[in-house]
């Protein structure tokens, strides 16, 4: 605990402590060939999207994820907003459902990954993810 530290009246008043940080850290896939390591490991389709995912065995406990939408979404606007969406979803479950140690790649599905209800995203998700890890 951090000590007092006094306000504008002198007295002291306890600083509140900041929640402890999450001890999984996600990394962002960037290089192609992970993408394409992960592409040939497990697999798991739900209506919203599809999961590819690999243990890496590399001793490294972070867990890394990707997410890719093809042409056939549409333009770039609707991509980027698929992506923008499965982005979040993951970011709300993967710290919690992921394993550490896991490449993970999310890939949009076209006309469901923007049309889908946000919950029912995350749900997708959820079950790709213990489908995966069963």
């Amino acid at each position: 605990m951090m000590p007092p530290v006094a306000d504008v009246t002198g007295q002291d008043s306890p600083v509140a402590e900041e929640p402890p940080a999450a001890s999984v850290c996600l990394h962002v896939l960037r290089k192609r060939a992970d993408f394409l390591h992960t592409a040939k490991a497990r697999r798991a389709g739900q209506p919203g999207l599809m999961l590819q995912a690999r243990p890496r065995d590399d001793g490294d406990p972070a867990i890394r994820i990707g997410f890719t939408c093809s042409k056939k979404l549409g333009n770039a606007v609707t991509r980027n907003r698929a992506k923008r969406r499965l982005r979040e979803a993951a970011r709300d479950i993967l710290p919690s459902a992921g394993h550490a140690g896991w490449d993970y790649v999310l890939v949009g599905r076209p006309q469901v990954t923007v049309a889908r209800e946000f919950e029912d995203l995350k749900g997708d998700i959820t079950r790709a993810l213990r489908k995966i890890h069963q």
